[in-house]
């Protein structure tokens, strides 16, 4: 007997929600989108005739009274993720929100006791993760490929600084590279080392073309077992998008790490001087991420990344803001 599929309802149009979130949870085996909302509703009918979408709402209100909405996606700006997280969980909507979850842990801890309270899941949209490869790579240094990990190299950037009115660009939406892009190398090495960092030092550029956001920024975070992270983030630079997990006898750096892009479906290993590439699926990590988090409502399971994780990363990515604002090493312990 074939399981009915989890609808999903979308509050928000944004880009990310139109040209990748959306086409994944269309791909995906165990969802389907049955509404998008926009605060007007020329936007959201559109949105919904473009997408092929059911339901289109001109609030974000109107959707979560929908009963037949059984999912949400929130891909709103930053400041607006712990307002509609609660809402929706008041609403008995499970909740898939975009990353960050939220503009500090205190913020995320509300939002993860608000969807406890009603009983409802809550995940932090972090993609990359439900690819392959990066279990993959996680058995592979289990099993010793490249010895102990002694550092984590990771850079995510890009170029949109000309987009003045781009809501990465102000302050008060929850503007800035460490919660766009930063978030993302964070995670990761906490995801690869399995533990939670013990202190933060972070130095960035604030622009004062950019509502003073920190449009680059370059982090130190300090793990136990002497073993550190490295990353830079940026909004003002050329793009980059790579990992590089550096071990004893070895290591392995992936070129597209959070960003599948086209062709670079692979990651490399090096050992002993000699490299081998390792080939992984071409897949579409937002399906995967949407039949996890289907997967986990059906049968009501635990979610493999729960909301306390997105706490976590929240309480280090806020640190290192603290950390560049104030130019002085946080400590997490």
């Amino acid at each position: 007997m074939q399981t009915q599929k989890v609808k999903w309802g979308i509050l928000g149009c944004a880009n990310i929600a139109i040209n990748a979130v959306i086409p994944g949870i269309k791909q995906s085996s165990l969802n389907e989108v049955n509404a998008i909302a926009s605060r007007g509703k020329d936007k959201a009918v559109k949105a919904a005739k473009d997408m092929n979408i059911p339901k289109a709402y001109g609030s974000y209100e109107a959707l979560l009274s929908d009963p037949d909405i059984e999912a949400v996606y929130i891909p709103l700006p930053n400041h607006l993720h712990k307002e509609w997280t609660i809402k929706a969980a008041q609403a008995g909507k499970h909740v898939l929100c975009e990353k960050p979850l939220a503009l500090n842990e205190q913020e995320a801890s509300e939002m993860i006791k608000a969807c406890e309270k009603a009983g409802v899941k809550l995940a932090e949209a972090f993609m990359y993760r439900y690819h392959p490869r990066y279990e993959q790579m996680k058995a592979m240094i289990k099993g010793g490929e490249i010895g102990e990990i002694r550092a984590i190299h990771s850079a995510f950037t890009f170029n949109n600084a000309d987009d003045l009115n781009n809501v990465r660009y102000k302050q008060y939406m929850g503007g800035g590279s460490l919660y766009d892009v930063g978030v993302y190398p964070i995670s990761a090495a906490r995801f690869i080392l399995e533990c939670e960092p013990e202190a933060v030092t972070t130095h960035a550029l604030f622009s004062s073309e950019h509502d003073h956001v920190d449009m680059m920024a370059s982090g130190l975070v300090e793990f136990p077992n002497h073993v550190s992270l490295t990353f830079d983030c940026g909004m003002w630079a050329e793009f980059r998008n790579s990992l590089e997990i550096v071990g004893s006898d070895g290591k392995i750096e992936v070129p597209s790490a959070y960003i599948t892009m086209k062709g670079m479906n692979y990651f490399t290993v090096t050992k002993n001087g000699l490299s081998r590439m390792i080939e992984v699926p071409e897949v579409n990590q937002y399906a995967l991420q949407a039949d996890h988090f289907a997967k986990s409502i059906q049968q009501n399971e635990p979610l493999t990344f729960p909301s306390q994780d997105a706490y976590c990363n929240m309480r280090v990515v806020t640190a290192c803001i603290e950390s560049a604002k104030g130019r002085k090493r946080i400590e997490l312990i």
